[in-house]
């Protein structure tokens, strides 16, 4: 995969997950202003039956009032008709006439303005109303009972009814002139407007701690909570004790201190959703991102070790070229000194090349499980020695020096003798390879605890904090661009962690750039 490719991939799947991240925000907010737009919608709903309850209960101090007044029969203190009615028809069959009367009257009641606890409000007493219908029907002998004030009727029926619901409306618009200018607390309670709020609020399904207050104007009345605050962006109000003209100086007012706590509850369940949703995504994505710059790694890792192993067997190819051709030279062909020479190179670059592969092999048979290992008691110290005469003559070839601190007394491990002298050798080579100036290493044992600690120090380039991150993955080695001055293919120290794991060790690395490297080996010790 090219870079421009691969960055056109990341910007694209980057966008996706923004603009995914970006709608799931707009849902959810746009779910909670629908959410606050329903509860309000509630809230003035629910005020608007309390204000009517509110009003309702104060008007049934007139049903019971006028119970009161008319129980023992008393005569009302004026009587007025507000409505006569008459019609008259004759039959010519029975040669009678039938007279028809409906009279609708206003009877008063005079009572004290005491009777409703609110003193005297402008006036000493307060009408209470009824109004009577009277419906009579008169039948006369003869076609016509125009001028005859004195004639019987043969037949006569009467009708009477209370009509209480005009009383009432009669009733209503003069006890609001009554009260209109009254102090509100004397009208309602605390405890009568909470009440009815609570039940209210719970039959709308808003179940959330409120404050309240009933406003006369701009100013507060005792009808209130303790913790309310009038806030205008917050609270909710209506009207409360309408006049006759439908208007009102006393609002009532609520509010939620913790409204947005409440709201949010509401949609909580879509915002989890949402959350755990967007989170998988964006693991996905994560992992996908992850997958693709590893993919990307192992490419140009690959490509590199190409580059190595087509360098490292160039070499001993060429070599061998000329070697052969060197020979088949009829001026050497007879030099059997010459031909020796040339035929032992040639078997020097074969063994090489063998060891390069082998390499390869061992590595791809440890991730397959198919290296047999076996393991046997072995003196670490003496393995040591013996690993160091193998890297002695390249050492001296640079004028270098290794010396060794064996100081562990203890220095039996369970190993396999071959392997484990490669992981020596391979570190020490390591040191030698990364050594611009004459190799300087020593190697340290010690016991800690139940363990035997190796420390291989060199005085080398060393190394920076990412690449020792990574200096124990397969195929990888520091990126030099095309420079091939340190010979390898990046699998010598994959190849030591893994054998160091077969042994239940632990392998890690001490580095600074341009102060040389530590290699510590842990393994445990057998008794």
């Amino acid at each position: 995969m090219g870079k421009k490719v691969f960055v056109l991939l990341v910007v694209l799947m980057s966008l996706s997950l923004i603009g995914i991240i970006f709608v799931q925000a707009f849902f959810i907010n746009n779910a909670l202003e629908n959410e606050e737009q329903r509860f309000t919608s509630d809230v003035i709903r629910s005020l608007s039956l309390v204000s009517k309850a509110i009003e309702d209960k104060e008007l049934l101090s007139y049903d019971k009032l006028y119970k009161e007044v008319t129980k023992n029969g008393r005569q009302p203190d004026s009587s007025e008709i507000r409505r006569l009615l008459i019609f008259e028809s004759f039959n010519e069959e029975t040669n009678q006439s039938t007279q028809f009367k409906n009279t609708i009257s206003e009877e008063s009641f005079k009572v004290p303005s005491l009777f409703f606890d609110i003193g005297t409000v402008g006036s000493d007493s307060i009408d209470i109303k009824r109004f009577i219908s009277r419906s009579e029907t008169n039948i006369f002998d003869g076609s016509s009972i125009d001028g005859q004030i004195n004639q019987q009727p043969i037949q006569t029926s009467r009708d009477y009814s209370t009509m209480d619901k005009i009383g009432q409306i009669f009733y209503k618009k003069d006890y609001r002139s009554v009260y209109k200018n009254y102090p509100v607390h004397k009208r309602i309670s605390n405890e009568d407007v909470l009440d009815l709020l609570e039940s209210q609020f719970a039959l709308s399904g808003i179940e959330t701690a409120f404050e309240y207050a009933i406003y006369d104007k701009d100013l507060s009345t005792k009808i209130r909570s303790e913790n309310f605050d009038l806030t205008p962006e917050t609270t909710i109000g209506i009207p409360v004790f309408l006049d006759n003209e439908s208007r009102s100086s006393f609002s009532l007012y609520v509010d939620f201190p913790e409204r947005k706590k409440y709201l949010l509850s509401t949609i909580l369940s879509m915002i989890v959703l949402s959350i755990v949703f967007t989170s998988i995504i964006v693991l996905a994505y994560s992992s996908a991102i992850y997958q693709l710059i590893k993919q990307r790694q192992i490419s140009q890792i690959k490509t590199d070790f190409i580059n190595n192993m087509t360098h490292e067997f160039k070499t001993p190819i060429a070599t061998i070229n000329l070697a052969i051709d060197s020979i088949r030279n009829p001026k050497i062909i007879g030099d059997q000194e010459k031909v020796m020479r040339y035929l032992t190179m040639i078997k020097d670059e074969n063994k090489r090349m063998h060891a390069q592969v082998e390499n390869v092999l061992r590595i791809s048979k440890l991730e397959k499980n198919e290296l047999n290992i076996s393991k046997e008691r072995i003196e670490l110290n003496d393995l040591i020695e013996d690993a160091l005469s193998h890297v002695e003559l390249l050492v001296e070839d640079r004028n270098g020096y290794v010396k060794t601190h064996l100081n562990a007394d203890k220095s039996s491990v369970l190993a396999n003798d071959t392997h484990f002298t490669n992981v020596i050798v391979n570190i020490l080579d390591n040191a030698i390879k990364y050594s611009d100036d004459e190799p300087k290493i020593d190697v340290y044992t010690e016991n800690v605890g139940n363990n035997i600690l190796i420390r291989i120090v060199d005085q080398g380039n060393g190394m920076s904090k990412q690449v020792q991150k990574r200096v124990f993955e397969k195929f990888y080695r520091e990126h030099t661009g095309n420079v091939h001055n340190v010979k390898g293919h990046g699998l010598g120290l994959a190849y030591v962690k893994r054998i160091v794991d077969d042994h239940q060790g632990h392998i890690s690395v001490e580095s600074e750039k341009g102060k040389g490297s530590i290699f510590i080996i842990k393994l445990p010790l057998i008794s």
